[in-house]
């Protein structure tokens, strides 16, 4: 397998098993199997540290205060008074994406075929290889979140303004620009799922190139700006991007 195969083997989302369900076949990928990893660990961590929150905090419970600080201050210079209502999306959706991201970090599970050499147990032999990959280099993924991103600012101006001052928004500051606002309704989503894919994308794509070329150690080294500081930047730009449109809505 040349180095063009390897590629196109370790971008593409890979089917990993079928649910049936009412006479449907549904497929599930290594790309939600990767999502369904982040959403128990994420469900695990605001359990273990959200348990027996204290008056005066102490440990797990301040690294919690630090990061609500850091959303509540964030959704209030960027939105402005309505900040508590989408404050806890922000923070969730920033949490999602920041280890959804950095996936790649985490790919240390060995395959099945590995598993079958060292413990010759033959239920390994057929066991799906599973890699540890980031869901959101998945064009799916990255759409799913923008449609989502937009509901929200489209749903929390319905409830901060009503049904009619958000159709007010669109004829604001004249009638002329009604067409644009509806047309932004379909841009910003747009941008903002091909922003996040293409960045994600292509961290991912340079960091396999460079583990196929180059020895252990320097991979090892440039994975901190790929598939650290990237990740984390480009679930910043994300929610930025958000509040910004959450806020152009409200205000």
């Amino acid at each position: 397998m040349d180095i063009r195969e390897k590629l196109m083997e370790a971008i593409t989302p890979h089917n990993v098993f079928n649910i049936s369900l009412f006479g449907l076949t549904i497929p599930v990928s290594d790309t939600v199997i990767v999502m369904w990893i982040v959403m128990v660990f994420l469900i695990i961590f605001a359990f273990v540290f959200t348990r027996k929150m204290k008056l005066i905090p102490e440990g797990k419970q301040n690294v919690t205060e630090i990061f609500v600080g850091f959303i509540n201050s964030f959704a209030e210079n960027n939105i402005g008074h309505h900040w508590r209502v989408f404050a806890p999306y922000l923070g969730t959706i920033l949490l999602f994406l920041v280890f959804s991201n950095m996936m790649s970090l985490f790919n240390v599970i060995p395959s099945g075929e590995q598993l079958y050499s060292l413990t010759h147990i033959e239920f390994f032999k057929h066991f799906p290889r599973i890699e540890i990959k980031p869901p959101t280099r998945d064009i799916n993924v990255t759409v799913a979140m923008a449609l989502m991103s937009m509901a929200v600012v489209v749903l929390g101006t319905i409830r901060v303004k009503k049904f009619s001052g958000w159709l007010k928004t669109f004829t604001q500051p004249m009638l002329a620009f009604a067409p644009f606002k509806v047309l932004d309704y379909f841009i910003r989503p747009t941008s903002l799922s091909l922003r996040l894919f293409g960045n994600i994308l292509g961290a991912y794509i340079v960091m396999e190139l460079i583990y196929f070329s180059l020895p252990p150690i320097l991979p090892a080294v440039l994975s901190i700006y790929f598939d650290l500081f990237d990740a984390l930047l480009q679930a910043y730009v994300f929610v930025f991007l958000t509040s910004f449109y959450i806020a152009e809505s409200v205000e």
